[in-house]
């Protein structure tokens, strides 16, 4: 689901309990559970405003209380149920990977390791830059549009945001073996709107980062920092134009488009990709693989050929920098923050460190620390509820596959067939990742990260044209998220997301269904949203509907994109509906979903009010109450412009409405301000 972690993409944290809110907020001590009991419903009461009508704003219904008392802490931009949650995985694996180095256990000894090398700060500034040593060499080398394609590689290896990226992925016409896709990449800026719109907030942004840009070369001791980044933010302007809008770059089948290597090297017009590759460390061009964004790939090659190469070289120099800054001296540490975090997001002050250490192992080490998580914090007894779950989530989709009454039999087989063959992971992979070929030692951080990011690089390359493993993992185990892959067709709940407070056995079912099983059925649905429903059974991606399915079901969609394009969370500012459609179509669906197997599971039975609500009732604050968060204004224009997830609110508010249930629990009648003509409603699966 993908709640905008990287952004964020994080996603789906649940269930907020005020008092452990208002707790975290001020850094006081968690209770020794990490959160207080809710009430006997499973709703938090306390963080509902009831002078608010459920049916002229029901994010304020279910959350105002809490949104009106609890303020965004100052080390975050954001706030909300999925930061306690993650607030909560925090303290867990801080006494984990303290006590790691002591471990008999290798791996776990490396954690450790890796854990002590970020903590230990003199050794971090008394290094200096001296770790970046032979990169700065291997950039001041190049002579020749050779040595720059090389440079590129050489960098995308090491996990840096050079603009020509490479990953290994299953392909998407051959499921079952991996392919080398080549990708447009992210630049300093959040998204190409921020290089090229005339709105006073983006020439605002731009001018910031000009300074900042200034300010790591200046601080790296370049004496031509200021024509420099003049030069840097000017490449970068030239290589927006070229970028994908991000409803372009989500479309599978537009960034569909082989190569072999004849045509990938008349693509790049000169570019001399045998030496980005080899600079990747990989042998030669490989015989095939999938550019997504074509005409961008050709267009920076016609910059790598007229742009000057000592404005590459500075570039590349600035790359460097901007991508370690968070492992080197304070001084780079607190530069990188003041402008990524604080000017771009409204961010006011730093995570504490051993909390971005720890967010370190995640990402370096995930599976390595996702053992030790696993082993202490989820019982074989929870896997087996959430496999129940899952189960009983499974049986009513397959249930309202076959009583749509818009979809045509054949393409109904599909999606049934489809469903069936679905892959459901839960907790944690079969197979734990190995990293004894992996060096990490205590007293080099910023040789770690390097030596870290070319391990998975070459992980993974080594996989091109081999057979996908279904077994693997494409998300750490602890974080409290999950996902679904369209060329694997699987979905994944990690262990994170699997426990309070999203997943709580003892909560009254009502509101687990509404939390915990929207969000199953959440990620059961990007299988059938607009661009999953383009992968077959397989993971294969083919066209099994009919030409007057695909009509019904635009149709149908095009409801939300028009809702959802009118919806302004900032002035001026509208969420895009193309650009949200997927989420938006997963959230419906999984909420009806969710109801389904909840009405399933009463058979027949009429559910008792608790806490003077009843079971829809119930339910329907559940949905509400797990999206409970708040942005800071620059984190919600970064979001609004370059991410898929909607803001909170919307995700409640413009999705209930279709949802008549709601209208049923709380009375919600025409005249409401929530009240959506019958219709304008949008009924999909």
């Amino acid at each position: 689901m993908q709640r905008d972690i990287r952004a964020s993409g994080t996603h789906k944290g649940k269930r907020s309990i005020a008092a452990a809110v208002a707790l975290l907020a001020v850094s006081a001590p968690l209770p020794a559970s990490g959160f207080r009991e809710a009430a006997r419903s499973g709703v938090l009461l306390d963080n509902m405003d009831r002078s608010v009508p459920p049916g002229t704003d029901f994010f304020d219904f279910a959350n105002g209380m809490w949104l009106q008392t609890v303020p965004i802490p100052p080390d975050r931009s954001s706030f909300g149920v999925q930061q306690i949650m993650i607030d909560e995985a925090r303290l867990r694996q801080r006494a984990l990977f303290e006590a790691a180095h002591g471990s008999h256990d290798p791996e776990v000894r490396k954690v450790g390791a890796l854990y002590a090398s970020f903590m230990d700060t003199a050794a971090i500034d008394a290094a200096g830059l001296d770790p970046l040593r032979d990169e700065f060499s291997a950039i001041d080398a190049i002579a020749d549009t050779r040595d720059l394609a090389f440079v590129m590689g050489r960098l995308d290896r090491l996990g840096f945001a050079v603009p020509i990226s490479s990953y290994v992925a299953p392909d998407a016409r051959d499921a079952r073996h991996h392919a080398l896709w080549l990708s447009q990449n992210d630049l300093g800026l959040p998204g190409k709107d921020y290089y090229l719109d005339d709105a006073a907030a983006f020439a605002d942004k731009r001018a910031a980062y000009h300074a900042h840009v200034v300010a790591m070369l200046s601080l790296a001791g370049d004496a031509g920092a200021a024509r420099h980044a003049d030069a840097i933010l000017a490449l970068e302007t030239a290589i927006a134009r070229l970028q994908w809008i991000p409803v372009d770059r989500r479309d599978p089948a537009k960034t569909y488009n082989p190569r072999t290597a004849k045509e990938l090297a008349a693509l790049g017009g000169g570019f001399d990709w045998k030496r980005y590759f080899a600079g990747a460390g990989m042998a030669g061009i490989p015989a095939r693989s999938i550019a997504r964004q074509p005409d961008y790939l050709a267009g920076v090659a016609g910059l790598a050929r007229t742009v000057p190469l000592e404005d590459w070289k500075a570039y590349f120099r600035y790359l460097l920098l901007a991508g370690m800054a968070p492992y080197l001296s304070e001084r780079l540490a607190a530069e990188d923050f003041a402008f990524n975090e604080g000017v771009l997001r409204g961010t006011r002050m730093p995570t504490e460190r051993w909390k971005r250490g720890c967010a370190l192992i995640d990402r370096l080490l995930g599976e390595a620390g996702g053992r030790m998580y696993v082993a202490r914090y989820f019982p074989p007894a929870a896997k087996a509820k959430a496999d129940a779950l899952v189960q009983g989530l499974l049986a009513a989709y397959r249930k309202r596959i076959a009583a749509l009454d818009w979809m045509d039999a054949p393409t109904k087989r599909q999606a049934l067939a489809k469903l069936a063959a679905m892959d459901v992971k839960i907790g944690y992979p079969a197979r734990w990742r190995d990293y004894s070929a992996l060096d990490i030692r205590p007293d080099d951080l910023a040789g770690n990260v390097l030596r870290a990011q070319r391990f998975e690089f070459d992980r993974q390359h080594r996989r091109v044209g081999a057979a996908v493993d279904r077994s693997e993992w494409q998300m750490n185990v602890s974080t409290p998220d999950a996902y679904y892959a369209p060329q694997t067709n699987e979905i994944a709940f990690p262990a994170g997301i699997l426990q309070p407070p999203l997943f709580d056995p003892r909560a009254d079912d009502a509101y687990n269904y509404g939390s915990t099983g929207a969000t199953i059925g959440h990620e059961m649905s990007h299988g059938f949203d607009n661009r999953g429903s383009r992968y077959d059974a397989a993971g294969n991606l083919r066209d099994w509907w009919t030409a007057a399915d695909h009509a019904r079901y635009e149709a149908r969609t095009a409801l939300l994109v028009h809702q959802f394009d009118a919806f302004e969370p900032l002035p001026g500012e509208h969420v895009d509906g193309r650009l949200v459609l997927s989420e938006n179509i997963a959230d419906l669906a999984g909420l009806g979903v969710a109801w389904q197997a909840y009405t399933d599971s009463l058979h027949g039975r009429t559910p008792p009010v608790l806490d003077g609500l009843t079971g829809a009732q119930r339910f329907l604050l559940g949905y509400a109450q797990g999206y409970l968060g708040k942005r800071r204004d620059d984190a919600l224009l970064a979001l609004i412009r370059t991410n898929p997830h909607p803001p909170e609110r919307y995700r409640v508010n413009g999705i209930v409405v279709h949802f008549q249930p709601y209208y049923d629990a709380f009375g919600v009648k025409p005249g409401d301000p929530m009240f959506l003509a019958a219709d304008r409603r949008a009924a999909l699966w």
